[in-house]
Parts: C-alpha cells; sequence; structure tokens
C-alpha cells in the first residue's frame, strides 16, 4: 500500500511538470531602435544595461545574434514573418508596402486568442493594409496613452512602462499574453552631450573609438548620448521585469530582448558591416526550462523569431496561415545544458540589403548579399558604381545626420583621399572580405590580396547556394524588382531635389548636401 501512495504520488508529480513544462508562456517581446552590440553583459563599460544584464545572467545571452538587414522596415518584416528580406518581396525594401500575403506571428496569436499589444514602434516606416485596403495590427493592438517627461530633448515622451501595465491590467485571466515592447530610443536625433551633462558619464568612459572613425570629443560626446539613450530603454525594460515580479508572472513570461540593427551612425546603421547586422540578444525563462547564465555562441538570426515563438505558443507552421518560415526554433538551444555552440549547423548567418532608402537616382537602392562566419565576413556589392550611402548631393541619406556624420564629412570635402571618409562614404569595390579576429571594425578589406581567392571563393559559394535555394530573385538575374518597388515616402526625391523642388529630409542635417559633384579619387 505505501509502495502504491509513493507511485502515485510520483505519477501525479510527473503529469504535473509535464503539464507545467507544456504550458503556454506569456511571451515579453523588447526590441529596440538602433541599438548597438553595446551593454553591460557584452563587456561595454560606457553603458549601463542592468535590465539587460539581468536577463542574460538568469537566461541565455547570444553572442552571434545577428538582423539579416540593418535598417528598421526590412529587418522587423524579417523578425514578423520568420522570412529573409530577400523573401518578402516589398517588405525587403526601407518604406515599404508590407504584403499582404506576409502574415505575422502577432496577427496568428490575435487569431489564436491571445491578448496581443504593443507599445511604442513595431513595424515600419511603411504602409501595412489588408486586401481590402485597411490598416493591419501586424504588431498588436497599440497602449500608448500614457505619457512620462523625456529626460533629454532628443529621447520620446511614451511611458512605455506604464503602458505595459495598462496592458496587463486588460490581460484576461483564461487566456496568455504577448506583449511587443517597441522602444523609439536610441534612435536620433539626441541632445547633444546630454550623455555627459544628464547622465553623469565621462569621455574617457570610452576605451576605444571604432577604427572607421576618427577619436575626438565631438564623436565621443555623440556615442555617449547614444548610451544615454540606450539606458533609457533599459530602464522601461527594468520596470516592465519588476511589474511581472509584483504580479507573480516573471517566472511563466518568454522575455526577448534585442534591437533592430546597430547604432544610427555612418557605416552602421543602413550598411551591412559587422557594426550594422550584429545585435544584442538576451532570452529569460527560467521556469525549469532554461538553464541560466549560459552564453550560446551558435549564430542566430531574426527569421528564428516568428519559429520560436509559434513553436512555445503551441502553433505549428501549417496552423498558422503564415508563409513558409525560413527560421528555425531555438527550442534546442534554450533545452539544452551547455555553452558555446549547441547546434553545429548554426555556424554562420547571411546578411544583405536592398533599398535601405531614397536619395539613389529612379529610387534605386544599393544591394548587397554577405555572409557572416566567426572568423570572416564576406560582401557582395553587386552595384558599386552606386554610392553606398546615398548620393552625395542629396546628403547621404541612408546615413542619419549626426555629429559624427557632419564631422566626417567635413573631412571628406577637405581632402577626398581622408581614410575616415572613404570608409563611411566612398565608393565600394565589387567584393569585400573582413577578418573579425583581428579587425571587428571591417576596416582593412583583404578582397584585392591573392592569399584570400580561395577563401572568397568558398564563401561566396555557400552564400550563393542558400541564396538560390532560398528563391533570392538577384540569384536568377531579377534583383531589379526591388528598385522597382514603390517607396511609401520619397519617392523621386533625388530628381525633385535636383529640380529645385522642396522635398523633407528631415532625417540628415542640411550642411550634409554636398553643394558640387563629386569624383571618387
Amino acid at each position: 500500500m505505501k509502495h502504491h501512495f509513493f507511485f502515485t504520488l510520483f505519477i501525479s508529480f510527473f503529469c504535473s511538470a509535464l503539464f507545467a513544462a507544456e504550458k503556454r508562456p506569456n511571451i515579453l517581446f523588447a526590441i529596440a531602435d538602433d541599438w548597438g552590440l553595446h551593454a553591460g553583459a557584452y563587456g561595454t563599460p560606457w553603458v549601463k544595461t542592468p535590465a539587460f544584464d539581468r536577463i542574460a545572467k538568469e537566461g541565455l545571452l547570444f553572442k552571434n545574434a545577428y538582423t539579416p538587414v540593418a535598417k528598421c522596415a526590412p529587418s522587423r518584416a524579417i523578425v514578423l514573418t520568420g522570412r529573409h528580406a530577400w523573401q518578402n518581396e516589398e517588405a525587403g525594401n526601407h518604406m515599404a508596402y508590407f504584403p499582404a500575403k506576409l502574415k505575422s506571428w502577432p496577427e496568428v496569436l490575435t487569431d489564436k486568442g491571445w491578448h496581443m499589444g504593443i507599445t511604442g514602434k513595431g513595424w515600419g516606416p511603411g504602409i501595412a493594409n489588408d486586401t481590402d485596403g485597411k490598416p493591419r495590427l501586424i504588431t498588436g493592438k497599440p497602449y500608448n496613452e500614457h505619457k512620462s517627461t523625456p529626460p533629454a530633448s532628443g529621447v520620446g515622451n511614451n511611458d512605455y512602462a506604464t503602458n505595459f501595465t495598462e496592458f496587463l491590467d486588460a490581460a484576461p485571466q483564461d487566456a496568455p499574453w504577448c506583449f511587443w515592447y517597441g522602444s523609439t530610443e536610441p534612435h536620433r536625433g539626441y541632445e547633444f552631450q546630454s550623455g555627459v551633462k544628464k547622465g553623469g558619464k565621462k569621455l574617457s568612459d570610452i576605451p576605444k573609438v571604432p577604427d572607421y572613425w576618427p577619436d575626438n570629443e565631438i564623436v565621443r560626446h555623440d556615442m555617449l548620448d547614444y548610451a544615454f539613450e540606450v539606458e533609457h530603454t533599459d530602464h522601461h525594460l527594468a520596470r516592465m521585469i519588476a511589474e511581472l515580479e509584483k504580479r507573480g508572472q516573471l517566472e511563466n513570461t518568454l522575455i526577448i530582448v534585442t534591437s533592430d540593427h546597430g547604432m544610427p551612425f555612418p557605416r552602421c546603421k543602413g550598411y551591412a558591416y559587422e557594426d550594422s547586422n550584429h545585435i544584442p540578444l538576451a532570452v529569460r525563462w527560467p521556469s525549469g526550462l532554461i538553464k541560466p547564465g549560459r552564453v550560446i555562441d551558435d549564430f542566430v538570426n531574426f527569421t528564428d523569431i516568428a519559429a520560436t515563438i509559434l513553436d512555445y505558443a503551441g502553433i505549428t507552421e501549417k496552423d498558422s496561415g503564415m508563409l513558409p518560415i525560413t527560421g528555425k526554433s531555438w527550442r534546442p538551444i534554450f533545452e539544452s545544458d551547455k555553452s558555446g555552440r549547441i547546434i553545429a549547423e548554426r555556424d554562420h548567418t547571411l546578411i544583405g540589403k536592398e533599398r535601405t532608402d531614397v536619395g539613389r537616382p529612379h529610387d534605386w537602392g544599393y544591394p548587397i548579399r554577405g555572409i557572416v562566419t566567426a572568423e570572416h565576413l564576406f560582401i557582395k556589392n553587386y552595384e558599386p558604381t552606386r554610392w553606398p550611402a546615398g548620393n552625395p548631393e542629396t546628403g547621404y541619406l541612408d546615413t542619419d545626420g549626426g555629429p559624427t556624420k557632419t564631422l566626417i564629412l567635413e573631412l571628406g570635402r577637405k581632402d577626398r583621399t581622408n581614410k575616415y571618409w572613404q570608409l563611411n562614404f566612398g565608393l565600394r569595390p565589387a567584393e569585400e572580405l573582413y577578418d573579425l579576429v583581428v579587425d571587428v571594425s571591417c576596416a582593412h578589406n583583404l578582397a584585392g590580396e591573392s592569399v584570400q581567392e580561395q577563401r572568397i571563393n568558398e564563401l561566396r559559394e555557400k552564400m550563393e547556394t542558400e541564396l538560390k535555394a532560398q528563391n533570392d530573385p538577384r540569384m536568377f538575374g531579377n534583383g531589379k524588382v526591388f528598385d522597382d518597388y514603390t517607396a511609401t515616402n520619397g519617392v523621386g526625391f533625388y530628381e525633385k531635389f535636383m529640380r529645385g523642388e522642396k522635398v523633407n529630409a528631415g532625417w540628415v542635417t542640411p550642411t550634409d548636401f554636398e553643394k558640387d559633384s563629386i569624383k571618387q579619387p
């Protein structure tokens, strides 16, 4: 009888544990706007991110997380669809139309009875309508009513954390919830010197300025102002975590914290280098399913997020109504007890871009495909005669205006051979190769060295084989389709500007427009 009692108790405990393991978690998805790989957990001393660091310590820290495209709209479309930009048709561009046939995972969760909401920035800039022309809530119902006093003039007034509390108050008791926290910081503009004057930072806090920028007070202030806004995002995340703790919901909430791409500086946002696409990622769910404190070396990218969320939501891809998802669920990584490389095949990722802003003749983009491994970054530039950051006479629109950009352009006007101008705004060769072990700044192109020929051929072949399997139009001679997709804003900007018409260029500094035509030295 005694043995029967303990056997029954064991079966009861086992079934309860199994039920808990299969229970759908709540989900908090936090994505910052323009936050590069800068956090305390990554060893950055000049950016204080205690909330992100906590998620990493109590969960997983990913060292090799990438967005395939380093610009807001195409990057976020990848998050939402689980498909690469070159598979997302119009949504592969910036300032795009989101095709009606592309269904997002927040829409799927909503359809399946989840309480789905968002505060701040979701997908965009662009237009997402259904087949009847009605706007879609592709990232959930907005919760943006509550405002707060910004700590600096460049910071928005959205009280993200209080809006999250309102969302939780509205959540039904019998349904799981998912919340998209889309901080608009550290997107530009910044209040100059706010990092020092309001954030208590010192210029000497930065041990090293990237090799592609000059090291002076202007650049260091710009970097610290960026840091101040990253910390604003982290502060609201901390408040959200505290709210979950207060409600007893933290242990059944899957928290994913990341950014859409690198910082809004030259050679970062809108480009395709290591500091463009390499993004922060930490995940927490320590309810017995994730062994905490692990550092993951596997290469993961934004195509995986949709697959992961559907997996833990208990929704099959077939039942989701989404187009085929390219990415793979992170469940095997979550449920491993190891650090380092978990899945051998996750040893690289693909990156690229098409039109990430207007400002070139005919609204052309700057098409790139690339492949990243632990050791190298290979880039193929398909139109190397085009200006990579946008045409000089229209202000290099693919790079947001700011003190660092203006400084480098001034150096270039004095001397077109200036290395900083060349690295940030000069024309590119057809192929680029960088050794990420010794040159993480990607400042020294090795593609012209004969000793690298075999490595380049191997990386190019691997990249193109995968792109062909993904039906990338550019691999089949149809890359022009991306240039032909109409932008939702700034159509014909270059031609209108050159005719002297008044056009909006509020995202660049007026002095950044080149008055004279430029010939590459």
